[in-house]
This record gives structure tokens, C-alpha cells and sequence, in this order.
């Protein structure tokens, strides 16, 4: 059986990084940021059909990675509780329970990275400090009552 980890938290967090690693290790990684690299889209927020179209893409390259067996990070922000249950409900007919893999990394040092960015990858999105800050705060953490859990800190 395949194995699934939700790459949560927000922008800046290091879940890209994160997520590159488990990806050196076998697993493939399944990135918003690099659909969004890959058509030429370098700005953020998406609008939103070109969101939801991405966002399909991504949910059936992940059911068909994890019906051939596949491991999968998926290296999204998985920003609330209710994106992480439509997750777990897409793959509960295939018998997969997914891990989260929570950074919880402080305001401040997120800031300091988003100011850090250049724009020059898919895993370097440029964003106002305003749009950081909002992203932040409005962020749901994860519980335990979700499923596997692990916070790094």
C-alpha cells in the first residue's frame, strides 16, 4: 500500500524543502508550486479556475500514483482542516491513511524567508509581506485527532 504525507503549513515554513527530501528518498513529490512553474504562472494568489484546474490535475496523478502503489508526498500547504478531510475522503475508498507532517515554524522566521525569495524556481515564489501575514494567521494547525501526526519544529 502506498504511503501519503501532507506536507502542512504556511508559506515560508520549509515544507518544500521538507518534501525534497522524502522525494530523494523515493517518494514522489506533487507540488502546486511546480504546476504553477511549469505553465509560466510566477504570480500569487491563482485565480481561481486556473486553481481549481491545477488542483484536479494534481488529486488525479495522486489517485493514479497511489492505485500503482506509488509513495506520494504532496507538497501543498494544506492550510486548514477542511482541505485536509477532502484529502483524506479522496483517498479513503483506496484504503490509504495519510500522514501530516506539520512545520510549525514561528512568524517571524517565515517572514524572513518570504523576504528572502527571488522568484528564481517553482519552490521560490515571491510574496508581499501582507499576503505572508495573512497566510499565517489565517492558518489551521493540525490536531492529533486528524490521523498520524508528526510536528517539526
Amino acid at each position: 500500500m502506498s504511503r501519503v504525507v501532507f506536507m502542512c503549513g504556511p508559506s515560508g515554513a520549509g515544507k518544500s524543502t521538507y518534501a525534497r527530501r522524502l522525494e530523494a528518498e523515493g517518494m514522489v513529490r506533487l507540488s502546486f508550486d511546480v504546476e504553477m512553474w511549469r505553465r509560466g504562472i510566477s504570480t500569487v494568489p491563482l485565480p481561481p479556475d486556473v486553481r481549481e484546474e491545477i488542483e484536479a490535475g494534481l488529486r488525479a496523478r495522486l489517485l493514479e500514483l497511489v492505485a500503482a502503489g506509488t509513495d506520494v508526498v504532496l507538497d501543498f500547504s494544506f492550510w486548514s482542516r477542511r482541505m485536509r478531510d477532502d484529502y483524506r475522503t479522496l483517498l479513503a475508498p483506496t484504503g490509504v491513511v495519510p500522514e501530516t507532517i506539520y512545520l510549525a515554524t514561528d512568524r517571524d522566521t517565515v517572514l524572513s524567508r518570504m523576504r528572502a525569495r527571488r522568484g528564481s524556481d517553482s519552490d521560490d515564489f515571491v510574496l508581499s509581506d501582507d499576503l505572508v501575514a495573512q497566510y499565517f494567521d489565517h492558518f489551521e494547525p493540525p490536531t492529533p485527532d486528524e490521523g498520524p501526526l508528526t510536528v517539526v519544529r
